[in-house]
């Protein structure tokens, strides 16, 4: 499909538009992620694939830049084409499309570069190449064994929260609240299963419903009988749990 004559504010003269392989097992959103692709000057779509076998057979003999990549397809879905790729020296890079925001949780640890919701708008695919284009030229870091970042969803979209920004974490039921400044975001996660893929060297479990950024602490204060609270640098005071004291009396020295 050829480019039409508008141009995108992504449009940089001289370097070489990204190829991009499209995925998805629905006709009609293959139509629309080409038709919207061809107003982007910066992607190229060199193919597309109904489904994740034919996307991998697609991605050897093709060597694309960038896969469009639907989550829920049929047999080899998604989240498994990306992981069986991220295992290649020169992978793709990969935006997750989709009308399901509870996979992002799974997204996490294959390093996609964003995660569009579907009805996908042209702003929207715009930005998230942007970050492709931004990437492109950076030296890839290894990578963290370590959450680094989150998507979470707020209004239409997921939006990316990096983990340093979050400084504190609620358990609300199946679900976890993540605090960021003067905002906070709902996450389909559970505490115990985020504390595992969170560095203890930056955050602390200071509760069964409370996880800490260590540097949000900003005291300790013995309660009497055995009881002690957190004090937060927002000035919010939080129990501490029994299971949980050590390991916090620890990162005070104690």
């Amino acid at each position: 499909m050829q480019n039409t004559e508008r141009n995108s504010p992504m449009d940089t003269p001289g370097v070489a538009p990204l190829r991009a392989l499209i995925v998805d097992d629905e006709p009609l959103a293959v139509e629309r992620m080409q038709v919207i692709c061809a107003r982007i000057g910066s992607v190229s779509v060199v193919g597309t694939a109904s489904d994740g076998e034919a996307a991998l057979r697609l991605s050897e003999a093709l060597s694309p830049d960038l896969l469009l990549l639907d989550l829920t397809m049929p047999e080899t879905d998604g989240l498994t084409v990306a992981r069986r790729l991220s295992s290649r020296a020169d992978a793709p890079a990969v935006i997750f499309v989709t009308a399901h925001d509870e996979f992002a949780v799974e997204a996490f640890d294959l390093d996609a570069v964003d995660y569009v919701l579907k009805p996908v708008s042209p702003e929207r695919l715009e930005r998230a190449i942007a970050r492709v284009i931004a990437r492109r030229g950076e030296r890839k870091q290894p990578r963290s064994d370590w959450l680094e970042e989150f998507w979470v969803p707020h209004r239409s979209e997921l939006v990316r929260v990096p983990a340093e920004d979050v400084r504190q974490i609620d358990a609300e039921r199946d679900y976890v609240r993540l605090h960021v400044g003067e905002q906070s975001y709902l996450l389909l996660q559970t505490i115990t299963s985020l504390q595992e893929r969170l560095d203890p060297d930056r955050f602390i479990r200071i509760h069964r419903s409370h996880i800490l950024r260590r540097d949000h602490v900003s005291g300790l204060r013995h309660e009497g009988l055995g009881v002690w609270s957190v004090e937060t640098s927002d000035g919010e005071t939080l129990r501490i749990g029994r299971t949980y004291l050590p390991e916090v009396k620890k990162m005070a020295g104690r």
